[in-house]
């Protein structure tokens, strides 16, 4: 007999693992038994949780994103300023639960798999419309809509690549070091239109 209230405890430590063995190989090139053997369940049970390997990674994807949508609400919940909201979505970008070497290496497989997942593609999408809409709404506050806009591409395009840069480094991620080149692009484009 199923022990009650197991399910989502199961479904979290199998998520859990497929970001662990994502960022292990660096790729998606995962197989459910590796994934159930790291989440401590059975490859039947990962099965019966998810179905095949693509809805797993899938779940995956939807829960890193709505991991990152609640950190980020918490942290614009405390933001007074549109310049303090601003420097919540690029913290939040590089805290240690996003930044990590595994979710990092996730993301990118992630990104890699959009290439020919639309479902992949559609999440990535959510989150590319995201993160441009809460820059921008800030940004507004800021600057003329044109350059609002503008800079929003540039700090979208900068999270995106020091992501990508992190990946390509061994070692541990520098978080402080992503967070400072950010804000030096967001204060210099500022100070220029102001």
């Amino acid at each position: 007999m199923p022990k009650i209230g197991m399910e989502p405890l199961r479904r979290r430590a199998l998520i859990d693992a497929t970001v662990a063995a994502i960022g292990e190989h660096g790729s998606l090139d995962v197989t459910m038994s590796q994934i159930a053997g790291r989440a401590g369940v059975s490859s039947a049970l990962a099965h019966h949780y998810f179905g095949a390997k693509d809805d797993l990674l899938r779940a995956t994807m939807r829960s890193l994103l709505a991991d990152l949508g609640r950190e980020l609400r918490a942290a614009l919940a405390r933001a007074e300023t549109p310049r303090e909201r601003l420097s919540a979505i690029i913290a939040v970008n590089f805290s240690a639960p996003q930044f990590g070497e595994e979710v990092v290496a996730a993301w990118l497989a992630f990104y890699v798999e959009a290439q020919r997942s639309p479902e992949m593609r559609r999440l990535l999408a959510i989150y590319a419309r995201r993160l441009h809409s809460n820059l921008t709404d800030a940004l507004l506050r800021l600057l003329p809509r044109p350059d609002a806009l503008h800079v929003a591409e540039g700090i979208a395009a900068l999270i995106d690549g020091l992501y990508i840069r992190r990946a390509l480094k061994n070692g541990a991620p520098d978080p402080a070091s992503a967070i400072a080149l950010v804000e030096d692009y967001v204060s210099l484009n500022l100070a220029r239109a102001g």
